[in-house]
């Protein structure tokens, strides 16, 4: 029988997955000799044998591969055959671009679970326990490919078991890097507040456990960074942590032992239960039946859902186990810090919010936050993106034109640099986009100085020299000058950076994750971001094309007085908007300027009528704010998007009437919110329940966006920007939108809200290398 050799390449998630002894297991089933090897592009193998098994090994790769792993593509070629006596797997190769997909963190499997309760078990208690199905990746790496050598695990010299284990291809943990155990992997030990160790070994869980009963604040190095962990019955505990770290009605997350405490507490669909149990183990917001011990406003004030978690990692399934009972879990890191990843650091850091900290010897090579993720649509939205999902990537579409040496095109590598808040960063290599974990709002020194290392880390960690540079219009933004300033800092970037218009960036990301390519009308809708027009934009529907996108229309714009103190006191934007109405006759009608003193009206007339400090915006998010402020909800917030947040959890079910409404004659289209705003002030004066109010007035948002959609006539409508992370206001949407035959699509994977601009500034920036596009007065170039 004629033999015949098939050399394969494969790119994906594919490295750290028990990809290599599945194909070695394959290959001696089938009786085939040659090689399969990891590089920094991907496996490559080589297999001779009868044809008709080489054919059946192609065939079953892709159909039967392990669970965690992706295949993007696989490129195969058939050769004569070599004459190979056997099947190995060869040393990894790290030459050449480095393009292979890094796998995020994995939650621990059942396999590892069942071994830490196993007395029976070499593993029993040990909080390291990991295989090729679930552990640390993305946090470990520190070059790739991913070997041990390259990771944080190198300075952990294997036991001749843990070694045996690692060299066999048909154990579980061959090659699983982070392999270990008591005798020879990583330790943990327990601090005082002075970081003097006061139990090792053995005796720190139990004593953790009963500090932790005892109210004290637990600061614990997970796979990732500190997590501060409070006993979530004590009142006194979680309002102290609150004290101390000055987060007054931020809403913390909960981590259960198991799906059945969950149950107790919050209704779970089977999706949102999927998405609890999944490999990735987000934070999955759910909506709460009951009360826990200690009052729910202490946990999540003003707010009926709840976010939830299962332990992930061997040190939490222990811990918890010791427990039995939930904690509240956050990350260790002070206010609009980055989380702390070294325990000498949390030390410094964490001093005077944690009462005792549980560390460990393995170090942490990248901070990686919990992800966050919401049930919208039927479908998994990703809130915040970080562990579990981070550093996967979104693959684009066809490839801009760039001048070559030959006639076939080349994507440039791009470096984009994402927005202020919520800040990612993303790289791309080929026709991958990697968008790294959340870092955060750029809003202190440490903070800023994360996000340098995170735009210096993914471009270094995939050998990659920027070509091209993207980053948002606003001048200000930290993440702006970062980008203006690298090619003082011996970036390769041959041309000033790409400024991409923020919400241009905001549509870009969805089309991106949804594998579109402009035309398609984009509903941008959040807070703030920088309009070419110098205003605050906000309320936008951008009709995208190839390079360029049209600014077809958007709310009707109000001032802010005291531009980004009107954000935190949504008051300000309410007497800026009512201003807009009523003139001169706002400041005669007592009910209309109530909660604001004597001394503050006069200053705050004087800006509105001289124009002094009160920039205009069209934000929807602000927009949620004034609406809030004039039915009573709040006049304050202690943190971003508060008041639209609390506005979505009054809404009132089964609620089908909308606020009017009018739409203007000229081009951008204006959709003026005059008349809601006038029957909402009437509503209230009437005692109509805050819960119908807010439901009509999410209604009258969904009917305008729909009447901009038969306005502009294109088929395809992306809904993205933070305001649509609102359930009630997407899902509205979408349904109304598909009752008028629009085909509408939002985000799933990506965040819409500013996690997911990077992304977008990449797509922008590609896709205007391919069309110059052309503008008009309202049209408006890519870059």
């Amino acid at each position: 029988m004629k033999r015949e050799r098939a050399k394969i390449v494969i790119r994906g998630a594919v490295q750290g997955v028990g990809f290599r002894p599945f194909v070695y297991r394959l290959a001696i089933e089938l009786q085939l000799n040659g090689w399969v090897s990891n590089t920094s592009q991907g496996v490559f193998i080589e297999v001779e044998g009868d044809s008709g098994s080489v054919q059946r090994f192609l065939v079953r790769l892709e159909k039967e591969k392990p669970s965690r792993a992706s295949i993007q593509s696989l490129e195969s070629s058939f050769l004569d055959a070599a004459g190979y006596e056997e099947f190995e797997i060869r040393e990894s190769q790290d030459a050449g671009a480095k393009t292979v997909v890094i796998l995020p963190d994995i939650a621990t499997c059942v396999d590892c679970v069942r071994e830490i309760f196993d007395p029976t078990d070499r593993r029993f208690g040990y909080p390291f326990t990991n295989c090729t199905n679930c552990g640390p990746r993305f946090t470990i790496i520190e070059s790739l490919p991913y070997d041990r050598a390259n990771t944080s695990m190198k300075r952990f010299r294997m036991c001749p078991e843990c070694d045996r284990e690692y060299h066999d291809p048909l154990d579980r943990r061959f090659h699983a890097q982070p392999n270990a155990c008591p005798r020879c992997g990583p330790q943990i030990e327990l601090w005082d507040g002075s970081g003097t160790v006061i139990a090792q070994s053995q005796d720190v869980l139990p004593r953790a456990a009963e500090l932790i009963r005892d109210g004290k604040i637990l600061a614990l190095k997970g796979i990732g960074g500190f997590q501060l962990l409070v006993d979530v019955r004590t009142a006194a505990a979680v309002a102290s942590w609150r004290e101390r770290n000055h987060r007054e009605e931020k809403p913390f997350a909960v981590m259960y032992q198991t799906v059945a405490a969950v149950r107790e507490t919050c209704k779970m669909s089977e999706l949102e239960e999927r998405l609890l149990c999944s490999p990735e183990s987000p934070i999955v917001l759910l909506h709460r039946r009951l009360a826990l011990r200690v009052p729910h406003s202490a946990i999540s004030p003003g707010n009926p859902n709840l976010g939830v978690m299962l332990p992930y990692t061997p040190l939490h399934h222990l811990l918890m186990r010791e427990l039995g009972f939930p904690v509240v879990a956050t990350s260790g890191n002070l206010k609009d810090e980055p989380i702390c990843i070294d325990e000498r650091e949390a030390l410094f850091r964490l001093r005077g919010i944690a009462d005792y900290f549980l560390a460990h010897d393995r170090p942490i090579v990248r901070h990686m936050d919990d992800s966050i993720v919401r049930l919208m649509a039927g479908r998994e939205m990703v809130l915040r993106r970080a562990r579990g999902y981070a550093p996967l990537p979104i693959i684009l579409g066809r490839p801009c034109q760039t001048p070559t040496d030959g006639d076939s095109p080349k994507r440039p590598t791009i470096l984009a640099v994402g927005a202020h808040l919520k800040n990612t960063v993303a790289l791309s290599v080929g026709d991958q986009v990697f968008i790294s974990q959340h870092i955060g709002d750029l809003e202190t020194a440490q903070a800023y100085s994360a996000f340098c290392e995170v735009a210096q880390d993914l471009p270094r960690l995939y050998e990659a020299n920027p070509e091209l540079i993207a980053c948002d219009l606003h001048p200000d933004y930290l993440s702006t000058k970062y980008a203006s300033g690298l090619g003082n800092a011996g970036c390769q970037a041959n041309s000033a950076p790409r400024q991409i218009q923020h919400h241009w960036a905001h549509v870009a990301s969805c089309l991106a994750e949804n594998e579109l390519e402009p035309p398609a009308l984009g509903v941008a809708w959040d807070g703030t971001g920088y309009g070419p027009d110098g205003t605050i934009w906000g309320g936008e529907f951008l009709l995208a094309k190839d390079g360029s996108f049209t600014r077809v229309a958007h709310l009707r714009q109000f001032p802010l007085p005291g531009g980004d103190t009107a954000i935190k006191e949504p008051r300000r934007g309410r007497l800026g908007l009512l201003a807009e109405i009523f003139r001169d006759e706002l400041w005669e009608r007592d009910d209309l300027i109530a909660g604001f003193t004597k001394q503050e009206l006069p200053l705050l007339r004087q800006m509105l009528e001289k124009r002094v400090n009160v920039p205009l915006t069209s934000s929807a998010g602000r927009l949620f704010d004034v609406v809030a402020s004039l039915i009573g909800l709040r006049h304050r917030a202690s943190f971003e998007g508060q008041a639209a947040m609390e506005m979505e959890f009054a809404v009132q079910d089964g609620v089908d009437e909308s606020y009017p409404f009018s739409l203007g004659d000229e081009s951008p289209i204006v959709i003026d919110w005059a008349p809601a705003i006038r029957e909402i002030l009437q509503d209230t004066q009437n005692g109509k329940p805050v819960g119908v109010i807010s439901a009509q007035f999410h209604n009258m948002l969904a009917e305008a966006i729909v009447a901009i959609a038969r306005k502009i006539g294109e088929p395809r409508i992306v809904l993205t920007g933070g305001c649509f992370q609102n359930r009630y206001l997407t899902e509205r949407t979408i349904e109304r939108l598909r009752q008028e035959k629009f085909h509408p699509y939002w985000h799933q994977r990506v965040p819409p809200n500013d996690g997911g601009i990077a992304l977008g500034q990449v797509a922008a920036v590609a896709w205007s290398r391919r069309t110059a596009g052309l503008v008009s007065s309202n049209s408006f170039p890519a870059s």
